[in-house]
């Protein structure tokens, strides 16, 4: 499947992903690797935290609903790369048992002035668990493709 183009986008276009369930095995692993803080890889000591559980590192999912995205093949061999992300929040924990699920839409789109080539596409993420309840947004800016 081919992606979208910069030029097939317009702004307030959306797209919404699969979802994804988190094990309590995946959390713990993502954790130990990448960022082992106590509500992460210890149940034991999760419960006494203030989130009263086990939960996933924020970055886990932050790599989780970009993957999410990417799945939807919008991004499929027309994705150049990113500028960085911006306004990221974690707005609610994310537990063993919880699926999320993305809808991310155009914010803008900045053709290059340099490479008529390409541009520059700011989609706003937003991941919800479950119940919809919305577990973090951001601002990514991806450098696409645009049409030949």
């Amino acid at each position: 499947m081919s992606g979208k183009y910069f030029d097939d986008l317009s702004v307030g276009n959306t797209f919404e992903s699969g979802g994804i369930t988190l094990t309590e095995g995946a959390i713990i692993d993502f954790a130990l690797t990448h960022d082992p803080q106590p509500f992460h890889v210890n149940k034991v000591a999760a419960t006494e935290s203030i989130f009263g559980g086990l939960i996933a590192s924020g970055f886990q999912t932050i790599a989780l609903t970009f993957r999410l995205f990417r799945d939807t093949g919008v991004l499929n061999g027309t994705n150049l790369g990113g500028h960085g992300m911006d306004e990221v929040r974690w707005l609610a924990p994310v537990f063993p048992g919880d699926t999320l699920h993305t809808r991310v839409a155009v914010e803008m789109l900045t053709p290059s002035r340099s490479k008529p080539d390409r541009g520059t596409v700011r989609f706003r993420y937003r991941t919800y668990n479950q119940n919809d309840v919305e577990v973090l947004s951001l601002t990514m800016d991806h450098v696409m493709a645009r049409r030949k």
